[in-house]
């Protein structure tokens, strides 16, 4: 996931952020201060964004790449703050040019954010010398967070994002992801969900018996995202319900990621996996279509 990259006469970290993919997703409560509690399974995928550190007297951050538009620089950036909370839990006092290349839609349920705050931990603490953040002191960052630190392994959260473990069986397999390029607001489709239904009992059930993909099919049968049916309603992204319609067409199972508005399919081959996203991308050329090996 880190890079070492010689040029100019200095050293750079290369850090990469993947796609963060929510195969389940259950809400089961939310505590006093407005936190959710959550189970869910989480992989990730080897389309990413892309981190270049490098050393500086201050921290600053530059953003490109095809969703460079609208993603701030300042202090309002996760990856600025993730920065900071390494250099003032660490002792830090040099800064670092931080490059952020950004390849994933924002906004759209794959961690973007998260996983680009969790990468920059990681090159930022390689490139000063020190260890990464904890789980536990990269969760006020955010509750996506902690789990991306523990990328590229599948892992299994519960909590509010500080409760993980390394899932039993670790996936293999293609991804095709689709972003229909509608940003969901998080907080909303929450607030919906709240309103709406009932929290599900905490039923994330054992991996410890699966031995292969079959087994892995039957498991997620038996899964969910409580936030699909939310933001694939009339009043926010109905749109996620035609992503999912194609994305179900030779899939072995298809969902939507987080809060949306990405959706998945999972393949067995990279070549069902192509043709899928061939097709849905020459069918609907605007939407964000990536056919991706699932990590590590």
């Amino acid at each position: 996931m880190l890079r070492r990259c010689k040029w100019l006469m200095t050293t750079a970290i290369e850090a990469f952020a993947p796609a963060k993919i929510n195969l389940t997703l259950h809400v089961t409560g939310v505590r006093s201060d407005g936190y959710h509690v959550l189970e869910s399974l989480v992989v990730f995928a080897d389309c990413g964004d892309r981190l270049l550190v490098s050393p500086s007297e201050s921290l600053s951050l530059t953003v490109d790449g095809p969703f460079a538009q609208g993603v701030p620089t300042d202090n309002s950036n996760l990856v600025m703050q993730a920065a900071e909370r390494l250099r003032n839990l660490r002792g830090i006092t040099q800064g670092a040019t931080i490059n952020l290349t950004k390849t994933l839609p924002h906004g759209a349920g794959i961690g973007g954010g998260s996983s680009d705050a969790a990468a920059a931990i990681r090159g930022l603490a390689e490139l000063w010398g020190v260890a990464p953040l904890s789980g536990q002191e990269a969760l006020p960052l955010g509750a996506d967070v902690p789990v991306c630190l523990c990328a590229p392994t599948a892992t299994q959260m519960r909590g509010i994002g500080d409760v993980l473990a390394t899932a039993p069986y670790q996936l293999k397999g293609w991804l095709v992801l689709v972003n229909p390029g509608v940003v969901v607001p998080t907080g909303k489709v929450f607030a919906r969900h709240d309103a709406l239904y009932d929290f599900t009992p905490a039923n994330l059930e054992p991996m410890d018996w699966i031995k292969d993909d079959d087994d892995l099919d039957m498991w997620l049968l038996g899964q969910r995202n409580d936030l699909t049916k939310v933001a694939s309603d009339s009043s926010i992204a109905p749109v996620v319900q035609d992503v999912l319609k194609e994305l179900r067409v030779g899939s072995r199972n298809a969902d939507m990621s987080g809060s949306g508005s990405t959706c998945w399919g999972l393949f067995t081959s990279e070549d069902k996996a192509k043709s899928c996203a061939d097709r849905i991308a020459a069918k609907r050329p605007e939407w964000w279509v990536r056919a991706a090996r699932i990590l590590p």
